[in-house]
């Protein structure tokens, strides 16, 4: 057994761990309840969304050679575009299918009809704004800009988000899936990207908290009344 000097430093280590690592445990419970509880589809936004949007047969169209395209085709996707079909080409560059004419970004109106394809039909639009650049922690963080942000009148602040260069439908926001990405930034540790798993803030806290685990072990090791029997059984 340990004498007493060092069974009271014991106990100052674990007590001071558990309260500077207390915060952070109680966030990880807290997310990890959140995350369990919730429905990961609602968190997506897919009760805000149509199951299937519908997808509009084209004819006639102009073939690749008709573009006004002088650049060497490597990838192509046909894109509906307010009831418009529309080549992406190389993912950079927009063509109408009918005319063949380049297509440099698309308009506030376009853009909320492409929203009006996926969204559910009783929402109502409260407004549309283009934004040109987001930091590390907004909502759109990680996708295509230019982009339209189309809010919803609902009490969940929904937002839809279009792509200027392609039209192409992004995503949707609404309040708890802002939660959801507040917890998950706490519960990671990843005050930037959120989802890397390897920082060094995640990595020290892991290690302090095996630390108090362990600490909390000793501890009970050293003052339970039944070890200090057995001790001095083996001591006779």
């Amino acid at each position: 057994m340990v004498n007493r000097k060092t069974a009271k430093w014991i106990r100052k280590a674990h007590r001071y761990l558990g309260i500077f690592l207390g915060i952070q445990f109680l966030m990880w419970t807290i997310s990890g309840m959140y995350f369990s509880w919730t429905d990961i589809d609602e968190i997506h936004g897919d009760q805000f969304k149509k199951e299937k949007p519908r997808q509009t047969a084209f004819s006639n169209l102009l073939g690749t050679e008709q573009l006004a395209s002088e650049e060497p085709i490597q990838t192509l996707k046909l894109l509906e575009i307010a009831n418009e079909p529309y080549y992406w080409i190389n993912e950079a560059n927009l063509f109408s299918a009918k005319t063949g004419n380049e297509k440099n970004g698309i308009t506030k109106a376009e853009a909320k009809q492409v929203a009006n394809r996926y969204m559910l039909p009783d929402l109502e639009i409260r407004g549309i704004k283009r934004i040109e650049k987001v930091d590390a922690h907004h909502e759109y963080r990680g996708r295509p800009l230019p982009a339209y942000e189309i809010s919803y009148k609902t009490p969940q602040n929904l937002k839809a988000y279009v792509a200027i260069e392609n039209g192409a439908f992004q995503t949707v926001r609404h309040r708890n899936w802002r939660w959801f990405d507040f917890l998950w930034m706490n519960h990671t540790m990843d005050y930037q990207g959120r989802d890397n798993f390897n920082t060094i803030t995640l990595r020290a806290f892991s290690l302090l908290g095996l630390i108090t685990v362990l600490s909390g072990f000793l501890l009970w090791y050293i003052s339970s009344p039944t070890i200090r029997k057995l001790v001095k059984k083996k001591r006779k």
